[in-house]
């Protein structure tokens, strides 16, 4: 099987399976419902964004020796089109010798009218940057890395039940390790509201898969070049405050490297965020 099909296989499969069980960044560290219906028209929006959590987990994979970052972004979008930056403390014990992640990103956002309801795609790019990261002096290659991303998201199946899958291809991901492929697909279902609270259960499954010919691994020996990572979890919005409680877990063993390297950056952990967003 090829690449490409084994990448919507996947996808198809673990959607059908978060639908059937009722939940990028990227655009930093989201775990929310899938992107709601845009405006289609020429309408200018922004917003401000700043948070903490309790560790930064990337893909499944701590990004700050699990500890709490503080993270922050802004948003901007006319109609269909939006970019959007955003920053979160990190910390790699200087491989790379970073202590933030700046992740640039736009697209599109165009809304499909299909005979099952509306369906949200969108398509963009995004620019994973670590300031004060050299990559002339990093052991493990350059950090800096661009993805291509491409997803849906609808509520066929009812009206608060949002389920959606993106597909993310990088041509050299983190540390100059080659041609990378990530899958997520994610569910949300919004439960009424409870006093002032308006709860989410939202939950993900990611896979990733590249090439240990090219330094892409996820064991010590470098024979693994792909594995799987989830998270569920309980979301409480009051007003414009986010509050986020979330199991995560990959399939990454005790032999772990690359990708993950010690295997308590990748074992199973709960986080606790909290976000606000303006206005």
């Amino acid at each position: 099987m090829t690449v490409f099909r084994k990448l919507f296989a996947i996808g198809g499969i673990l959607g059908m399976a978060l639908a059937i069980s009722t939940s990028a960044q990227a655009d930093g560290y989201e775990v929310a419902a899938p992107a709601a219906p845009v405006d289609e028209g020429r309408k200018f929006t922004y917003s401000f964004n700043i948070g903490a959590t309790s560790d930064y987990v990337f893909r499944g994979v701590s990004q700050t020796s699990n500890d709490p970052a503080l993270q922050g972004g802004a948003d901007i979008a006319w109609g269909i089109v939006y970019a959007g930056v955003w920053a979160s403390r990190v910390d790699f014990d200087d491989a790379p010798p970073a202590n933030a992640e700046v992740d640039w990103y736009g697209g599109i956002r165009p809304t499909w009218k299909s005979p099952f309801g509306d369906m949200n795609l969108d398509f963009g790019v995004i620019y994973y940057s670590y300031p004060g990261a050299n990559p002339d002096v990093v052991p493990m290659g350059n950090p800096n890395y661009v993805e291509l991303k491409a997803g849906y998201s609808w509520s066929v199946l009812h009206p608060s039940l949002v389920t959606g899958t993106t597909v993310y291809w990088s041509p050299d991901y983190f540390g100059e390790t080659g041609s990378v492929w990530t899958i997520e697909s994610a569910a949300a279902w919004t439960l009424p509201k409870v006093s002032i609270f308006t709860p989410v259960l939202n939950g993900l499954v990611g896979w990733q898969k590249g090439d240990a010919s090219d330094g892409y691994f996820v064991n010590q020996i470098g024979t693994d070049d792909e594995y799987y990572y989830w998270n569920a979890g309980l979301q409480l919005g009051v007003e414009n405050l986010t509050f986020d409680f979330r199991y995560w877990d990959t399939n990454i063993n005790q032999d772990a490297g690359g990708v993950c390297a010690s295997p308590s950056l990748c074992d199973s952990r709960f986080v606790f965020s909290i976000k606000a967003v303006v206005p």
